[in-house]
């Protein structure tokens, strides 16, 4: 299970419909399994279907965590016209096997569909999303 305040999950969802129409990327970085610093990213592919962290960011967000000896809690991304399910681009990305990967959905203007997966060795598993005041 993901518990996550929602602050975290207002932040990651002003930040995907800060980029509709291309897909948003970030991390929340934490210590034992908590997600406390929200990181958001820049997609390098700028595309409304597909994500990828720029590499020399990616490399400086991940040092950064290190030397404040944090991991990356969450992983998060969104799609802008498809529901918030991992894809099997997603699944092949998914490289942080502690991590919760959170997809968030824009396709809807109105209505946020936020949801959690764990990705391990090509297995998706939707968990439970708890959300803290």
């Amino acid at each position: 299970m993901l518990t996550i305040s929602q602050e975290l999950v207002d932040k990651i969802v002003a930040h995907a419909r800060a980029d509709h129409p291309d897909e948003a990327c970030g991390v929340i970085a934490g210590r034992n399994g908590v997600p406390e610093r929200f990181i958001p990213m820049e997609n390098a592919e700028r595309s409304p279907t597909f994500y990828r962290f720029d590499s020399m960011e990616q490399f400086r967000v991940w040092r950064a965590m290190d030397d404040r000896d944090e991991e990356p809690v969450v992983i998060y991304h969104s799609h802008t016209a498809t529901e918030a399910y991992p894809s099997r681009t997603d699944v092949s990305y998914a490289s942080e096997p502690q991590a919760h990967y959170v997809l968030v959905s824009t396709k809807d203007a109105d209505d946020v569909e936020f949801r959690s997966y764990r990705i391990l060795d090509g297995v998706i598993e939707e968990e439970e999303v708890r959300f803290l005041p």
